[in-house]
């Protein structure tokens, strides 16, 4: 009975493991949607230096502070993008006035903002549990991830998180 215990926890924390997005991983692009319900991918995956903001609706702001840093560092748009996805299906507040409000942010900040109605990139990038969270990720050129954060972004990573980012540029 002993080692049938020992055995379970060695065995949950490998399945655990493998199952969660990690910095090294490689990741691969993912058929999602815009803002109008069409199909769509994610821009420059592969080409340039990413972050993306994956989050719940329900926290929108969670990392407003730390988008804003970003967006005053001003990083060269020809090596570096930042975006959002936004998860779709981890709220209770209808799509189609998700899909309104993203469109006019889109136009006011002339922002790239995707949206995830099925977990798709919660699944494929093994991101665990995205309810009520806003993850930020940072991929460089080759696809390879370089930094993943769930919740907020506490300041003082502020600088350390931009500093990774322009490595990669």
């Amino acid at each position: 009975m002993k080692y049938t215990g020992i055995f379970i926890i060695f065995f949950l924390s490998l399945t655990i493991g493998t199952y969660a997005l990690n910095v090294g991983d490689t990741v691969n692009n993912v058929s999602i949607k815009d803002a109008n319900n069409k199909s769509a991918s994610i821009p420059d995956l592969g080409k340039k230096t990413l972050t993306i903001f994956y989050t719940d609706p329900d926290v929108k702001d969670q990392n407003d502070p730390f988008a804003d840093y970003l967006k005053a560092a001003n990083l060269p748009k020809t090596t570096y993008r930042g975006m959002g996805i936004v998860n779709l299906k981890d709220t209770w507040l209808p799509n189609s006035l998700l899909r309104t409000l993203i469109r006019e942010k889109i136009k006011k900040y002339n922002a790239t903002i995707l949206t995830d109605t099925d977990r798709v990139l919660k699944n494929k990038w093994n991101l665990g549990s995205c309810d009520d969270k806003s993850i930020v990720i940072v991929i460089d050129k080759n696809r390879k991830v370089l930094h993943i954060h769930k919740g907020a972004v506490p300041k003082s990573d502020f600088e350390k998180i931009l500093n990774i980012i322009k490595k990669s540029l």
